[in-house]
């Protein structure tokens, strides 16, 4: 944040953007002060090292060197604005506290506490004011710096006046601080330095309500009235040379558009009306989104040009290339949108999730308008580029074709000259331009004006009657000529529903500067007369293909049901069936004699016949009785 320039060591050092930068990355963007507190602990004493300004090791202190003119540097006012910080977020962590239902008995303790804290942080807020108010005398720190410490101090301390019910005071100081702030905003050099005070100037506005209301006014709702008539009052009295720094601040080139370098963000409108932007974070990524659109428009120019200089070359690959060129050219306007989606969810989630989060004054859009305005964008580019690349892929099929086949006619309609392994890739994207049209529809920015939703809604019929051409014509490649049929009928309908919703004269999207999806009435006939001239092609195809049959009749190739398993039980008789079927062929020789059933297994019983002994006859025993059963003891057989 500090530099040395030049011979005079003009210091630079952002107040403003130094603690906004630091609130939001630690802690502060989700009102947790514990965690900011810690940080600006740590950050001082990595500065109080960096400029030596520590009191030592051990038993022996050091005395601190004192700041003068001399050796001071940017490091030294960022360790005041860091003690700053740190003592003002302690006094906000204690006076949370307080609040909670557990600490009900010690809640006069820590208020007593937060109050002294909080004094503790005036006191070196003050010293920061006294060093910075040096540097500007000596025509060392530049105007704009000087301004933003003085609205910095006067915002700190009309809080403290107000957490001390001192709401008189406290809305003279917070209305000067307004008056400097929209001063900044005039002068800023860039749109993030115009966004940055526009933030700060959006955070105290419903404290100036607040005290404006506790003193009785009777327009406290007005904000801006209540800063123009307190601010002239005492703005001399509170900031030191009032009317010469503002002098100086305008002479110093701010407010010049001419100046190089600046980054300007062009003017945002939204039904006629200026879309402000109040964040310095979606000041950046919309930067980026300007930075990629001017890129677009650069190359679609240099296209338009080489297709003027060269016309006889664009039905080839000439043409071909380019389309390939256009549709990368998006891919940087698409990611830089997709950040600034991604930048409003997160504010809006952490809108959602603090307490006291920072409202925009009345009247002016809020983050979730913000936020749908730039998802709107984003849809619109994506349903652009998608229709950009079917539009390639239509040529660059259409020459592949025409290479091929040479006879082809040049009266053919498109689906009819494009390769057919092309119009299932068509049918996905216009799937993906129809999901992008009802999420556009479903935006509460479009669904709150009545012209933009029904063009919205009569692209979605047209775009679902493009898909059936499409989807169609891949049945019809693998011969499902009823189907095709089926969903070509269909499209009438929502053809149908386009035309009766189409209105060219008061249609948003085709009136626009930047008509992303243009459709007219001879569009919608095209399609139509599309359709119509495709159903008889596919009905003249069909009958060519089975005679127009849903279900074709079985082929008497085709064995019959169950044939395989009843050859496993049965046994045919093959000569009389080919007999019966007249393809049976004689031998040139016929056997004289017929051999009878019963002699030839007679030769085989002769080969297998096996020579075996008789089985001799059973003899009768000798004897029976006891005798013969003891025999057998003693050896007698």
């Amino acid at each position: 944040m500090s530099k040395a320039e030049g011979d005079n060591n003009i210091v630079s050092f952002r107040a403003l953007q130094l603690a906004n930068e630091h609130r939001n990355a630690y802690g502060l963007r989700y009102n947790d002060y514990s965690r900011y507190r810690n940080h600006c602990g740590n950050r001082t004493h990595r500065l109080r090292s960096t400029v030596k300004m520590t009191h030592g090791k051990g038993r022996d202190f050091k005395k601190l060197s004192p700041i003068t003119l001399d050796n001071i540097k940017g490091e030294h006012l960022q360790l005041l604005l860091f003690e700053t910080e740190r003592a003002w977020a302690y006094s906000q962590e204690l006076y949370t506290a307080s609040l909670q239902p557990t600490n009900q008995d010690n809640a006069a303790k820590l208020r007593h506490s937060a109050t002294g804290r909080f004094r503790r942080a005036i006191h070196w807020c003050t010293q920061l004011l006294s060093h910075c108010q040096n540097l500007y005398n000596t025509q060392r720190f530049s105007a704009e710096n000087m301004v933003e410490i003085n609205a910095y101090i006067l915002i700190l301390s009309g809080r403290f006046l107000r957490f001390r019910d001192e709401f008189e005071d406290a809305l003279d100081q917070l209305c000067v601080a307004r008056d400097l702030l929209d001063r900044l905003a005039d002068y800023a050099e860039s749109s993030r330095d115009q966004a940055l005070a526009t933030l700060f100037s959006d955070e105290i506005s419903p404290e100036i309500r607040y005290c404006a209301h506790q003193l009785g006014h009777a327009s406290s709702y007005d904000v801006d009235r209540i800063a123009a008539e307190v601010s002239p009052k005492h703005r001399s009295a509170l900031v030191e040379g009032y009317e010469s720094l503002l002098q100086r601040l305008g002479t110093e080139g701010r407010g010049d558009i001419a100046v190089e370098g600046r980054k300007r963000l062009q003017k945002l409108t939204w039904g006629g009306q200026p879309v402000p932007v109040r964040n310095p974070e979606l000041v950046d990524s919309l930067l980026e989104v300007q930075k990629a659109e001017a890129q677009l428009k650069a190359s679609d120019e240099a296209a338009k040009s080489e297709t003027a200089v060269q016309p006889s070359k664009g039905k080839g690959g000439k043409r071909q290339h380019k389309s390939r060129k256009g549709v990368a050219a998006y891919d940087a306007i698409l990611a830089a949108l997709s950040d600034s989606e991604e930048v409003a969810r997160r504010l809006i989630e952490a809108q959602k999730t603090t307490s006291g989060s920072t409202k925009s004054s009345i009247g002016s859009r809020d983050i979730h308008f913000l936020h749908a305005y730039i998802v709107y964008q984003l849809l619109s580019r994506r349903i652009e580029r998608d229709l950009t690349l079917i539009s390639a892929l239509i040529w660059s099929s259409r020459g592949q074709r025409k290479h091929s086949e040479k006879t082809s006619k040049a009266t053919q309609r498109d689906c009819e000259q494009i390769d057919a392994r092309v119009n299932p890739a068509v049918v996905k994207l216009l799937d993906t331009v129809l999901q992008s049209l009802s999420h556009m529809r479903s935006l509460s920015i479009v669904d709150e004006n009545p012209d933009l939703a029904n063009a919205v809604e009569t692209r979605l019929a047209f775009t679902k009657s493009r898909r059936c051409l499409y989807l169609a014509h891949s049945y019809v490649a693998v011969k499902q000529y009823a189907q095709a049929l089926s969903v070509s009928q269909r499209a009438h309908l929502h053809i149908r529903e386009a035309s009766s919703l189409l209105d060219v004269d008061a249609d948003p999207i085709n009136l626009s500067h930047r008509p992303f999806y243009l459709l007219t009435n001879n569009t919608i006939a095209d399609l139509e007369r599309a359709h119509q001239s495709g159903e008889v092609r596919f009905n003249r195809d069909w009958f060519a293909y089975n005679g127009g049959l849903v279900k074709p009749e079985g082929d008497t190739s085709k064995k019959p049901l169950f044939f395989d398993i009843a050859l496993n039980y049965v046994q045919l008789d093959m000569d009389r069936l080919q007999e019966r079927a007249g393809t049976q062929t004689k031998s040139p020789t016929q056997k004289t004699s017929l051999e009878t059933p019963g002699s030839v297994p007679a030769a085989k019983a002769r080969v297998e016949e096996v020579n075996r002994a008789a089985t001799p006859e059973p003899t009768a025993l000798r004897g029976a009785g006891l005798s013969s059963l003891l025999g057998g003891w003693w050896g007698r057989k």
